[in-house]
């Protein structure tokens, strides 16, 4: 019999690879212009190593029994992968070049944690009935999940001062609004996974932030706004 906390896995397991296609319109673009524009990387950059770091924390040798955890964040690594993989092949040299340098440094950290981590916290060593090694890598979650869901709400001041949700699609704040409502649901369910729980629980908290601002601007946004888009907007909001 499937258990509610697989049932709620897997539906929060669709939401967040819909969040990962949803640039998908944005490089379909960057292809048929040929060029990147002022296309800005970073926040893909960062989900790299985000779904990096879950990825380790699911691990059977880390945090057992998190399957969902590494499968939506694998296949977020690849399709980041091949977002940046666009990206490269389109930029002009100077922005190659600082890419592939972030890439490195990312790929250099994430082996130096793996590297202090493994050896050096043995498997059975636990705090406060956790195993050590889920808390520490958890922690470390934590902190780039948060960066990550908290990203879009720096577009709030430009919407406030603009009285323009231009800079904010409806329905990727919803996206983001239920992913980390799901993701809250998951973590509660059973054996309460705090790690989970606290990133998803304040990403539910920006998710509904973001929509209470979309409501209260969305009838003053100019209607020209609507039809033309920021192209830099899915680069701010992939969390």
């Amino acid at each position: 019999m499937v258990s509610p906390r697989t049932v709620v896995g897997v539906i929060g397991n669709a939401i967040s690879a819909g969040l990962f296609l949803s640039p998908i319109p944005t490089f379909l673009e960057i292809c048929k212009k040929k060029d990147v524009e002022e296309f800005d990387p970073k926040i893909y950059l960062a989900t790299v190593l985000n779904c990096l770091f879950w990825c380790y924390y699911g691990m059977p040798f880390v945090n057992p029994n998190s399957t969902l955890v590494v499968t939506i964040n694998g296949a977020g690594l690849v399709i980041e992968l091949i977002y940046l993989g666009i990206f490269l092949y389109y930029a002009p040299s100077k922005k190659q070049k600082t890419v592939i340098g972030i890439l490195l440094g990312e790929i250099v950290f994430f082996a130096l944690v793996v590297a202090l981590t493994m050896p050096f916290i043995p498997k059975h060593k636990m705090f406060i009935n956790r195993p050590l090694r889920a808390v520490v890598i958890g922690i470390i979650c934590d902190v780039f999940n948060i960066i990550m869901y908290s990203s879009p709400l720096f577009i709030l001041k430009k919407v406030i001062k603009t009285k323009s949700v231009k800079y904010m699609p409806f329905f990727i704040s919803l996206a983001n609004f239920m992913n980390g409502g799901c993701w809250t649901s998951y973590a509660l369910i059973g054996k309460v996974d705090y790690f989970i729980l606290i990133s998803n629980g304040l990403g539910t908290f920006f998710g509904l932030v973001q929509l209470i601002v979309y409501a209260i601007y969305y009838k003053t946004t100019p209607k020209d706004d609507e039809t033309h888009p920021d192209k830099t907007t899915n680069a701010v909001e992939l969390v």
